[in-house]
């Protein structure tokens, strides 16, 4: 056992060991004294263990007078014998024979001179990581496993219907010749919404709608034989007569087939995605993949945890382990980072003259999506335009399962916001849908169990008013009607109008106030104040990271909050924005350490701190926090 260096002597000869600057430690004897009881515990051979694992810390108080300051730590480099003569009991007259316990010596790792362990070379590896086996590749899972997912849920028909044609498309390409089945539900959505002027009634004949012989317009794009199969038979036989089709069908008919059905030509989704050019700009900007970039070791220190908090609200609805397949889908899953920083920055510093950035927020951004800073704009920009057939997916998982748990005597809240309608649980302020008319929400309000809806001050798009009271929907607002829309003035002491003929309940007009103003703030916080992707044309990526980011703050807040106040996101936004941490990345794990204190305690009690497996952004690493 060898002791830490100790100095020369005066006369520049040797420590007691004979070898120059060592102390070793031929014999060493340690007693251990039970007091209080005569059981040794439920495991002697882990207090034998704790023991050993203290002896070097024993050592080096034994030896401090004649040690350097700043010696090396001890270390047992030789085979050590512990024996154990056990003594008198309460139970018996004489101790028994000694045990001895034998413990093999720590192998110590060194690092080849010149090699770091680190990506900037600041901090070499832990101790733990030297022995860590080197993991195992990690693929993200494909667009298939997130449709038999949905599909095992019962949740694949409702996404579907929320898809528009250009991500149905993109998807029966991904999958076709990987997952025939769920490659034929697809087909069968695109199929369905081919007929002539519309879907035809739930049980009708499917020959009646496409008719015995071709016709203009997509329906009548169908092959000969497909329509002679589906003749007579019911929609919900369809699928099923699409994969028989589809097993029979060589691929170029079949990708024929689905660019008829989906309208116009779109040279983003003629080929399955990745096959053409367009689809790898986002790894060819810099030259490299932006997976190929990210950290596998070296610690940074960032302003703000809080991108970091998103990731466990954001796994418990499944909305996680949707990102990769989704990406996977479009050939984008190595981009994963990149939404993974768009997705920060909606909780980060407020972006200044609509595109400008702190520089730490850049850092913590980088660091949230496992890259090193800053992480360049124009790659943000390409990847929201790659990956605008992908968006529709991830926003359909989140509205599903904040639908799912609606109770349909609560309001919906609805606002307008960047040129969109922005749909919102009121209570606690959980997103459900962006979209840019209030037709793309009434799938949405009808899942919810078609609760009153509250429409809070903000830009509404020409026609809202209309549109809602066609569909039935009642609702109250605010805002001032234009002329020709159908609604009716309530007796109220502010002007309140609602759908002309509806019966609204006036008990929600005195929350209405309360509503608005927590909607404009949610607004001004997350839409106006936050760019995820500033110079991108279109706001795919921005309206489905505003989502994702308000779902994961109001979780937040309901968690911690909703027994003593109104849970708010823009509250998490608040409260935990400036909660430092220590980020660590390492081969299997990244590892966030926050300060202790009172917000680590609620976030650990509330279980907003438990490990997140298999993050896609990090290559399937897991996301752990502790405190420190």
């Amino acid at each position: 056992m060898n002791a830490p260096t100790a100095p020369p002597t005066e006369t520049g000869g040797i420590g007691d060991g004979g070898a120059p600057g060592e102390i070793t430690v031929r014999r060493c004897t340690v007693t251990v004294v039970r007091r209080g009881g005569w059981s040794w515990g439920p495991e002697p051979r882990g207090l034998i263990r704790h023991v050993v694992e203290a002896l070097p810390e024993l050592l080096a108080d034994h030896f401090a007078e004649r040690l350097a300051a700043d010696g090396p730590d001890v270390e047992i480099t030789e085979p050590l014998t512990v024996t154990v003569r056990p003594g008198r009991s309460g139970r018996s007259t004489a101790g028994g024979p000694p045990v001895e316990v034998h413990f093999a010596p720590v192998p110590v790792v060194a690092h080849p001179v010149g090699e770091s362990g680190t990506d900037d070379g600041s901090s070499a590896r832990s101790f733990e990581e030297s022995f860590a086996a080197a993991p195992d590749p990690w693929t993200a899972p494909g667009a298939a496993a997130l449709f038999i997912e949905l599909a095992e849920r019962g949740e694949l028909d409702a996404l579907l219907a929320l898809l528009p044609d250009a991500s149905v498309r993109a998807y029966f390409l991904a999958l076709l010749g990987v997952d025939d089945t769920a490659a034929a539900r697809l087909l069968a959505e695109l199929v369905g919404r081919a007929l002539a002027t519309g879907p035809p009634p739930a049980h009708a004949p499917l020959g009646e709608a496409l008719g015995e012989a071709a016709r203009p317009g997509p329906a009548g794009a169908l092959p000969g034989r497909l329509r002679a199969a589906v003749a007579g038979a019911d929609t919900a036989e369809l699928p099923q007569l699409l994969a028989d089709f589809l097993a029979s069908a060589d691929r170029e008919e079949a990708i024929r087939l689905v660019r008829s059905l989906a309208g116009p030509y779109d040279p983003c989704t003629e080929e399955p995605p990745g096959a053409a050019a367009g689809a790898t700009a986002v790894s060819t900007a810099s030259g490299t993949s932006t997976s190929a970039r990210a950290r596998t070791s070296g610690e940074v220190r960032v302003w703000s945890a809080l991108p970091f908090l998103l990731a466990g609200p954001l796994a418990r609805i499944g909305y996680l382990d949707a990102i990769g397949p989704a990406l996977a889908g479009v050939e984008l899953a190595e981009e994963a980072p990149l939404f993974a920083a768009a997705l920060a920055y909606k909780v980060l510093g407020e972006t200044t003259r609509g595109w400008r950035r702190a520089e730490r927020d850049t850092e913590a951004a980088a660091a949230f999506a496992g890259l090193p800073p800053p992480v360049a704009e124009e790659r943000l920009t390409d990847f929201a335009r790659q990956a605008g057939p992908a968006l529709p997916v991830l926003d359909g998982v989140l509205a599903l399962s904040v639908c799912r748990g609606h109770d349909p005597a609560d309001p919906l809240l609805l606002t307008g916001a960047d040129d969109g309608l922005l749909l919102v649980d009121a209570h606690g302020m959980f997103p459900i849908a962006w979209t840019a008319e209030a037709a793309g929400l009434l799938p949405h309000w009808e899942t919810c169990g078609r609760p009153p809806v509250l429409l809070c001050d903000g830009p509404l798009p020409p026609g809202t008013l209309r549109d809602l009271a066609s569909a039935g929907v009642p609702f109250l607002t605010s805002v001032r009607p234009l002329r020709g829309d159908p609604v009716a003035r309530l007796p109220w002491r502010t002007p309140l109008w609602a759908a002309e003929g509806a019966a609204p309940d006036l008990r929600l007009a005195a929350e209405l106030p309360a509503h608005a103003e927590r909607c404009a703030d949610l607004v001004t916080a997350l839409v106006t104040g936050r760019r995820a992707v500033p110079l991108a044309r279109d706001g795919g990526l921005e309206r489905t990271v505003t989502l994702a980011a308000a779902l994961g703050l109001a979780t937040i807040a309901w968690t911690l909050w909703r027994d003593r106040e109104t849970p708010d996101p823009v509250l998490s936004v608040r409260r935990f924005a400036d909660l430092e941490a220590t980020v660590r990345f390492e081969a299997t794990a990244v590892r966030v350490r926050v300060p202790m204190g009172r917000r680590h305690m609620d976030l650990h009690n509330g279980g907003l701190l438990a490990d997140v497996p298999d993050v896609a952004w990090f290559g399937g690493r897991t996301l752990t926090f502790s405190a420190g």
